[in-house]
């Protein structure tokens, strides 16, 4: 069954078509990666999908049974509509089911014997198919996509206009995620979401049945996500095997590929070319015009538009002291201008008794939920912020850069040029300015442009531009990788590898984290905490502290403190509790233990595999085997816990 087949579709809006001849065809099931860069036309392609739009050239066939949606971006809500109201949309056609169900039980209840068999019958095929489609656990399912997506159970009642924007956003993914079509169309669903509950999607939807289409800067998501991969650009579409990480490599070999062929073709060329010249009045004259003739049927080996590589960098850090940001137990709290919107209580501390040391050199990261202070953290360390307790002191010799991502450090109403221009160096030529806005890929016309009229990566990398101009020797970012694709931030993260100064910056994008930070500071509930290396590295820690939480939790209990006098010498005999599991030996249920530890090992191993990880669907096999290996771990170590305490 094919869901959605395109057929030689073309959409044009000026005299480039967006895209041409594209054709591909999706599955029940799979999940799809949209990628290609900023403006490439993969939101028009959603759109024309969806069915929100028409193509000017080709067809779009959708299954006649196939249910498509797709996620809203923006729109309007009641006033008085709640986000449990909201969410339960997406299962509307199952509360219908249920209230069926409820008014034929009443029905039957009153209704005469001689209606009772045809109310009995009616009644039994709306209880199976409330089974078939699990409707008997749908306020569960609610509760799982609401609490994943980071709300609180106090937040289902709450009228939907006091959330925030992002939360909005939030809202109307979930009524989506529990509508369930047969094909989700997702355009940046991660926006708004912090790491944890980008997390989350990624397990929800690696686990769904339904086929996606998603288009995401979010490479991690991809990698976790999805299966199979398009890419958009130049007006086409080429379709790679896997997840993001396979697309990246295939994509690279490819094109090594195709250039090796086409370098050895142009070499054939120019020795028939250069044999032809010299022959053609000669002896070998006969020989030089078959030549000729051969070289005008020769199918030509073109070489494949490839994406531009930004050089970007940053100007050379001048030395700093060896310490370059210190805190002393500082803290921050907020003030709620709007108390009696029920977004967020009146005041609270975002954090407090943060004490830290920044070295010469060193590259921080910072990661935290939504909301928990770590743009306010950088704006203190900035000095654009007082902390409300302890102090901030910088190091010396430092010359600061600070990246907002609201891009406050650029003028919308001036043209790029003057508004990457540094305050501290008005000598700086127009050509200077214009070379460093070239060099990240704003050059031509568009550099004379006003920057309010700009796109949001383009805005961005007017800001980098600027950063760069600076000449700072710390550099303090707040989410660079917004609205940038996955070529400019590859430039950026190269650049900030190469920068020799010291870089703090706050980011969401665990990609972007792995291949930048040398430390990470992580906002958890109990507080800042600091970890050595990247993202990865802070996960690999996580995972081996609850692998000691989980054996410090299945230790054998010590028997000589069993059964001891209770208060008054009396011994207290404990009620026993009822056995959740069959009776097993505990030689065995540990023996089963031990063989499900081995084979976590195995997997673990195997998902760092290069060759696994080339491969999507390997990949997610493997991960599915390794999670459902630790679930069946915990069971059986709470089936060896009773075991020990009732055998």
């Amino acid at each position: 069954m094919i869901l959605v087949s395109v057929r030689g579709v073309t959409r044009q809006f000026d005299t480039e078509p967006v895209f041409r001849d594209v054709t591909f065809d999706i599955r029940p099931g799979e999940k799809i990666g949209l990628v290609g860069p900023n403006g490439a036309g993969k939101t028009t392609l959603m759109s024309v999908l969806s069915g929100r739009d028409e193509p000017d050239i080709g067809t779009v066939e959708r299954h006649s049974s196939a249910n498509i949606a797709v996620l809203e971006q923006q729109t309007e809500f009641a006033p008085d509509r709640t986000l449990i109201q909201e969410v339960r949309a997406g299962l509307a056609h199952l509360y219908r089911l249920q209230d069926e169900a409820h008014a034929l039980a009443d029905r039957m209840a009153s209704a005469a014997p001689s209606e009772l068999d045809t109310l009995q019958k009616k009644y039994d095929e709306l209880h199976h198919e409330l089974e078939r489609l699990d409707a008997y656990h749908i306020d569960h399912r609610v509760d799982e996509v609401l609490h994943g997506l980071g709300f609180a159970s106090e937040d289902y009642d709450r009228p939907l206009a006091t959330f925030s924007g992002g939360q909005q956003n939030r809202a109307l993914l979930g009524r989506l995620l529990l509508a369930a079509p047969d094909l989700m169309l997702l355009d940046e669903p991660t926006n708004h979401l912090d790491i944890a509950t980008t997390e989350w999607l990624e397990d929800f939807l690696a686990r769904s049945q339904q086929a996606v289409l998603v288009v995401s800067h979010d490479r991690y998501f991809l990698d976790r996500v999805t299966n199979r991969t398009l890419e958009l650009f130049r007006g086409g579409v080429t379709e790679y095997t896997g997840n993001f990480s396979a697309y990246w490599n295939q994509r690279d070999e490819r094109l090594k590929v195709i250039r090796r062929t086409w370098e050895k073709q142009q070499e054939f060329i120019a020795k028939t070319e250069d044999f032809i010249r010299r022959n053609a009045h000669g002896q070998k004259h006969a020989q030089a015009k078959d030549r000729e003739k051969k070289l005008e049927r020769l199918e030509r080996v073109e070489l494949p538009p490839n994406f531009e590589e930004l050089p970007m960098g940053f100007a050379e850090a001048t030395r700093t002291g060896d310490w370059v940001i210190r805190t002393d137990q500082i803290a921050k709290g907020f003030a709620n201008p709007n108390p009696d919107d029920g977004a967020r209580p009146a005041a609270g501390r975002l954090f407090e008794n943060l004490t830290l040391q920044i070295d010469r050199g060193e590259r921080v990261g910072i990661l935290g939920p939504n909301g928990c202070g770590k743009t306010t953290l950088l704006r203190t360390l900035v000095g654009e912020l007082m902390p409300d307790e302890g102090s901030v002191r910088l190091g010396t010799g430092i010359k600061i850069g600070y990246f907002d991502q609201q891009l406050g450090s650029v003028d919308p109403n001036c043209d790029a040029v003057e508004a990457t221009r540094p305050e501290d160096d008005p000598a700086i030529t127009p050509g200077d300015l214009r070379s460093l806005l070239a060099r990240f890929g704003i050059r031509g016309d568009l550099a004379l442009q006003q920057v309010k009229h700009m796109s949001g990566g383009e805005k961005t990398k007017v800001a980098l531009a600027r950063l760069a101009a600076l000449k700072a020797n710390v550099l303090i970012l707040d989410e660079p990788t917004n609205h940038l694709d996955f070529w400019a931030c590859a430039a950026l993260e190269r650049s900030l590898r190469d920068f020799e100064g010291t870089v703090l910056f706050v980011s969401h994008d665990r990609y972007f984290l792995d291949q930048v930070a040398t430390k990470v500071i992580v906002f958890e509930p109990d507080g800042c905490h600091w970890h050595d290396g990247n993202y990865s590295d802070y996960q690999s820690f996580v995972q081996a502290i609850r692998a000691a939480e989980r054996e410090a939790a299945t230790t054998r209990p010590d028997k000589s403190s069993q059964n001891q006098p209770a208060a008054g010498g009396k011994s207290a005999k404990p009620e026993r509790r009822k056995r959740r599991f069959p009776y097993r030996k505990v030689e065995d249920i540990e023996a089963d233990i031990a063989s499900h530890e081995e084979l976590i090992e195995q997997l673990q191993a195997d998902m760092a595999d290069p060759d696994v990880l080339r491969d999507g669907d390997r990949i997610r096999q493997t991960r599915d085997r390794f999670e459902q290996a630790q679930r069946e771990l915990e069971q059986l170590m709470e089936h060896w816990e009773e075991a020990s305490e009732l055998n």
